[in-house]
């Protein structure tokens, strides 16, 4: 039987029992569904993994003030160590080889105000650098300019999420705001950054869209610490000009602290690369389990193909002996039958990437699940749902090439 004939009398068959063809289709559509939904998921996963870290930098490392207690701060001053300073921000810049910046930061939690709406913030005085090592933009205005640093003046910078707060529908640009005592002028606008959704090291999990910059000079002139114990800064964020040299560099500015601390325990250092491919690793091993688990929705409508199949070829006894009698040969049979298996299967992972599709941009249109389909994955389902044809449409085929003709025939 040639190999057209054989499309044909597929098409003819499902055609005439559409009933049944669809609920053999059911498994193989929620299965190539399900891969598609599943490895959209984890790539939305991933890719929000990489934006998270790549706002840290990815060639950055992260020196952190720890969050100890009074009771902790009091035993680390009495033990000589004054936590992080501008001071080792200038050693490590001067001493580190590959270094190309150095922005060292303060923190301060405070209430931001204007007219009758204020909303809580953190106050961030920062250096005009830190903007050329993280991957921050303003979207309007400026950002902190050497200026500004170099004559302390009272401007800040508001996060997106600041301004949707306190300014709404108006124009931020040239407002004041009031921080604390302090009156400043907003001179920019950022743009707004993907959340922190837990914990990096000493990296608080926070909304860096609530937070708002100010100069350090003025920082440390016009703003009191939470706490007298405080240290001078909250953070120092180092740029490395290779990443592979981030392990050794970090290796060198433990050496550096610990001896200008006097080997207390009150810093932390995070290397925001190490951590991307730590998670990138977690995320490839939670994609292949994903994806594992909505492949057996596959094998199982391969598993109900099979019985179809069989059962088709036994309905269909009485036409194989007509066939072969006439003579079909088995090879013509085994093609026939498989043929419709394929059919089946190609039908059904057809309306399934239709549906995994629709179902990968309906989970991130109604839900904070962010989905992202690959090309791969959909090639990916949609083979694998052909290969569960061939495979499980195999022994109904071979099965009804191997009936006797005039058995066949004679089967009522």
């Amino acid at each position: 039987m040639q190999f057209e004939e054989n499309i044909k009398v597929a098409i003819r068959g499902l055609i005439e029992h559409k009933f049944r063809s669809f609920l053999t289709m059911l498994g193989i559509i929620f299965g190539v569904a399900s891969v598609i939904a599943m490895l959209s998921i984890g790539e939305g996963a991933k890719r929000e993994a990489i934006a998270k870290y790549q706002d840290l930098g990815v060639n950055n490392i992260i020196v952190r003030d720890k969050d100890l207690s009074n009771a902790e701060l009091e035993e680390v001053r009495a033990k000589f160590s004054q936590g992080l300073s501008l001071n080792d921000a200038s050693v490590i810049k001067e001493i580190i080889p590959g270094v190309v910046e150095v922005a060292p930061q303060a923190e301060k939690s405070s209430e931001v105000k204007v007219a009758d709406k204020s909303a809580k913030s953190t106050v961030i005085g920062i250096t005009p650098s830190f903007i050329d090592i993280l991957n921050y933009e303003a979207d309007r205005g400026t950002f902190i300019t050497n200026d500004h640093y170099n004559r302390s003046l009272k401007v800040c910078v508001l996060g997106a999420g600041l301004v949707k707060t306190l300014f709404q529908n108006q124009n931020p640009i040239g407002q004041m705001v009031k921080i604390d005592d302090q009156w400043l002028e907003v001179v920019g606008v950022m743009k707004a950054k993907a959340l922190f959704t837990e914990t990096v090291g000493e990296l608080a999990s926070r909304d860096l869209n609530n937070d708002i910059y100010v100069p350090l000079s003025t920082f440390n002139k016009r703003f009191e610490h939470d706490n007298l114990l405080t240290s001078e800064i909250k953070q120092i964020t180092i740029k490395i000009e290779s990443s592979e040299l981030l392990v050794e560099a970090a290796g060198l500015i433990e050496g550096i602290l610990k001896r200008h601390h006097y080997n207390n325990d009150d810093f932390s250092i995070v290397i925001p690369y190490e951590l991307l491919k730590q998670e990138e690793k977690e995320r490839r091993i939670y994609n292949i389990l994903l994806g594992a688990i909505a492949a057996i929705s596959l094998i199982v409508g391969g598993i109900g193909i099979m019985n179809i199949m069989l059962a088709t070829v036994m309905e269909r006894t009485r036409e194989i002996g007509i066939r072969r009698a006439i003579g079909a040969r088995k090879s013509d049979i085994m093609s026939q039958f498989v043929t419709e298996a394929v059919a089946i299967s190609i039908t059904g992972g057809i309306i399934g990437v239709i549906l995994g599709v629709s179902l990968s941009l309906g989970i991130s249109l109604i839900t904070e699940v962010s989905t992202f389909i690959r090309l791969y994955s959909v090639f990916i389902a949609f083979g694998f749902s052909v290969v569960v044809g061939i495979s499980f449409g195999y022994l109904p085929a071979k099965s009804a090439a191997n009936l006797k003709p005039i058995e066949s025939i004679r089967y009522e």
